[in-house]
């Protein structure tokens, strides 16, 4: 039997390797375990309106007094200062799972005395983008933070 010169040998090796990437890559797109969904379902209209995102969260930064955003035994809680009447900060708190967006979710911001909790058994542990959207006196804002929930 003849023996393959280093040319043959090559082209084999590359087939072998192509092949291994290609089943790879097929076994991760079929199989429902691996996924790989969008973070943000519009990423284009979502990109569009980047500049007034970044507007806002440069009004938060301006505020000599900023809310904050606490994970505790109880749960998420935000805070905002006293200089804040609470009946007028309008808005919403959105809390993204970035391993499941089936996580997601978002609560209309209700505060009482300053305060709002997110109980901790409406999550699920691990980590969490905290994203606090509000108005006030017709000024938006937008805070965000990470969070490790146990």
């Amino acid at each position: 039997m003849k023996k393959p010169n280093w040319g043959t040998s090559i082209v084999i090796a590359f087939v072998l390797f192509i092949s291994f990437i290609l089943y790879f890559i097929i076994k991760v797109q079929s199989n429902s375990k691996y996924n790989n969904e969008l973070v943000v379902e519009e990423y284009y209209k979502h990109d569009a309106h980047f500049s007034d995102e970044m507007a806002k969260i440069q009004n938060a930064e301006d505020l000599a007094e900023k809310p904050l955003i606490i994970n505790s035994d109880r749960g998420v809680t935000i805070v905002f200062p006293n200089s804040f009447l609470p009946n007028e900060v309008k808005g919403k708190v959105s809390l993204y799972r970035p391993s499941a967006k089936i996580l997601d979710f978002e609560y209309p911001l209700r505060l009482s005395n300053s305060t709002m909790l997110i109980p901790k058994k409406d999550f699920a542990g691990g980590k969490w983008d905290v994203i606090l959207s509000w108005s006030y006196q017709g000024k938006e804002y937008i805070s965000k933070q990470n969070i490790y929930i146990k």
